[in-house]
Formats: structure tokens, C-alpha cells, sequence
């Protein structure tokens, strides 16, 4: 990755965290920041294949909370394709449901 692909982001975390981040960094012989972006690139792969948390972006995405663009950041661009497609279905089937009342 580009320097110029890389966002600066700064956060508190508990002591203990950050010791074991920085042992951890010692013994792979990377730095903090490394381990860091691994824990975080993992963690959200993790939750992207995480069911109830899809479906929480999903709702998300359908209440326009989130945009197409978080969308496929957050569940890939296939998956993202089939929310967007039902979400489209959503849209008409309630403006067929307004239009028959």
C-alpha cells in the first residue's frame, strides 16, 4: 500500500492493550501501527462473514444510513451487489404496496 493510500488515525486504548501489542510487535520484529492494521484488517474480515452483523449493515444500508460505497467496504462488492438489488426490490414492492392501498 502507497503512503498516499493510508489515513493518519489516532485513538485511546488500555494500557494492557497496547503492552501487548507492543510485546507482540517485539517478538514479529514489526511495529505497533503493523499489528495494529492486521488486528483491524482481521477483525473486519471477521465481522463481514459474521451473519447478525451482516444483516445489521444490510438494515443499515436500507434505512440509508451507510452508503453503497461503506456498504461494499464493509461486505464485499458481490455481496454488496445483492443487498443493493434486493434493496431496489424493497423500494418497489412498497411503492406497489402505497400504489394498490
Amino acid at each position: 500500500m502507497m503512503s498516499s493510500d493510508k489515513k493518519r488515525v489516532q485513538f485511546r486504548a488500555p494500557h494492557r492493550l497496547i503492552d501487548r501489542t507492543d510485546a507482540l510487535a517485539d517478538v514479529l520484529g514489526e511495529d505497533r501501527t503493523d499489528i495494529l492494521v492486521t488486528a483491524l484488517r482481521e477483525y473486519l474480515q471477521e465481522a463481514a462473514h459474521d451473519d447478525a452483523l451482516t444483516q445489521e449493515i444490510a438494515a443499515a444500508y436500507y434505512d440509508d444510513e451507510i452508503s453503497v460505497e461503506q456498504l461494499k467496504a464493509l461486505v464485499g462488492a458481490e455481496e454488496a451487489a445483492n443487498l443493493r438489488v434486493l434493496k431496489r426490490q424493497l423500494d418497489e414492492g412498497f411503492v406497489d404496496e402505497v400504489a394498490d392501498a
